[in-house]
């Protein structure tokens, strides 16, 4: 079974450090003029389905290597097209209004047949997604700048931007050395519209660093129950009940986040010895992978995104776990806050957790086997009840005792 949740946030290719270096290109008019150049740095991250009834994410950048076939220059409207890989694509196009130019909408083609991005996929079909970027108000004669990360989204694709300088409608073939900066560069607000500013060399820039801040308590999260049935019409294969919290650490700040479970999309498939979950909300996307081998199961991996409240797309993942292992029948259960790492940048807490993602029966979990905290949980009142048990038997036993012997002292006496 496969099901598409509504798409928050995905992988992006090199997660916190970009690797890209970015596209750039020149296009030219009929008089062999420049009318038309962008330097672009983009990732893209895509979920799709797989023939094995699973749900994947590919995640891949706009590499350096592109062609501009398909874009053109006109008076009061231009194209810019990079085509890259086995039939990729991406493209903007741009509008002339008076004194300013800006963006009207980005063109994302990927072609689920390309098995080195796309591997096993379901469809062969090219598809696209169109979205409106927030490239507007640029100031003709300038090149529009941002060097500041911009994430679009859609139901199954998200492209992250940086790094991008663009000029369209190029007078006399030269580009210009004005920039139109996003509100994003500059240090006013957010809200600030784009202002033109100075001239600067074209070179690329990384992010500066944020500054350390502690992270805020958050509460406890909210337990959601997230079941999984191979159709409409039968019982869960997979059930999974927990709440949900995951501490993300970004060079020296770190980041804590809860899922919430009413805003959250549940997907997955169930296979013989694969099951996977698959959470969706506005700010995070989990994915868990369950394997078994015939005798027990366990959690093996665990991909995390999320959009943090600094506006950067956080990706981290493992696949080489072993945690919540039960035997295959029954189901898995820590009702005690437990924190797992998975990896340096990557922790995940978790409440009062339940799951069996195999051999469910009837829609209800099977007899639970525990985690050792919980079973810790236990001992004490054990210990303390058998410790007063043997103290209550000493007693009575001395009591036995010396009773048994006043009894023959008075015996003696007579």
């Amino acid at each position: 079974m496969f099901q598409y949740g509504t798409f928050a946030i995905f992988f992006v290719f090199g997660f916190v450090s970009h690797l890209s270096l970015g596209a750039e290109v020149k296009v030219m008019d009929k008089d062999d003029k420049l009318c038309l150049y962008a330097n672009v740095t983009a990732n893209f991250s895509v979920l799709y389905a797989t023939s094995e009834n699973k749900s994947e994410l590919a995640t891949f950048e706009l590499p350096s290597e592109v062609t501009s076939t398909g874009s053109k220059c006109s008076n009061t409207t231009s194209t810019l097209k990079l085509n890259f890989g086995a039939g990729h694509s991406w493209s903007v196009n741009f509008t002339l209004n008076g004194n300013t130019y800006q963006a009207d909408s980005i063109t994302f083609s990927y072609n689920l047949s390309d098995s080195t991005i796309f591997p096993k996929s379901a469809l062969n079909d090219t598809l696209s997604v169109d979205v409106r970027p927030q490239i507007t108000d640029v100031s003709m004669d300038t090149c529009y700048s941002c060097m500041s990360e911009e994430t679009i989204r859609s139901d199954s694709v998200n492209q992250t931007l940086w790094n991008v300088l663009i000029q369209a409608f190029i007078s006399n073939g030269t580009q210009s050395k004005n920039l139109t900066t996003c509100s994003a560069d500059l240090p006013t607000t957010p809200t600030a519209s784009p202002t033109t500013v100075a001239p600067v060399t074209n070179t690329t820039t990384s992010m500066p660093t944020p500054p350390t801040t502690p992270a805020p308590t958050l509460p406890t999260p909210t337990t959601g129950r997230f079941n999984i049935k191979p159709d409409e019409n039968s019982t869960a294969c997979l059930m999974a009940n927990f709440a949900l919290r995951i501490g993300v650490e970004l060079g020296e700040k770190y980041q804590e986040m809860n899922l919430d479970p009413n805003g959250t999309t549940a997907s997955g498939s169930c296979g013989v010895n694969t099951s996977e979950l698959v959470l969706v909300s506005n700010t995070l996307t989990i994915m868990l992978t369950f394997t078994n081998d015939t005798r027990k199961f366990h959690l093996q991996a665990v991909n995390v995104t999320a959009n943090l409240s600094s506006g950067v797309v956080f990706s981290e993942a493992n696949s080489s776990l072993s945690l919540w292992e039960a035997a295959v029948g029954s189901s898995y259960m820590c009702n005690k806050e437990q924190n797992y790492t998975i990896t340096t940048k990557l922790t995940i807490f978790t409440f009062n957790l339940q799951v069996q993602p195999f051999a469910v029966k009837k829609g209800v979990f099977s007899t639970a086997e525990e985690c050792q905290t919980d079973s810790e949980s236990f001992i004490v009142p054990i210990a303390v009840g058998v410790a007063l048990l043997v103290l209550i038997l000493i007693v009575l036993l001395a009591y036995f005792i010396g009773r048994k012997r006043n009894m023959a002292s008075g015996y003696e006496s007579f």
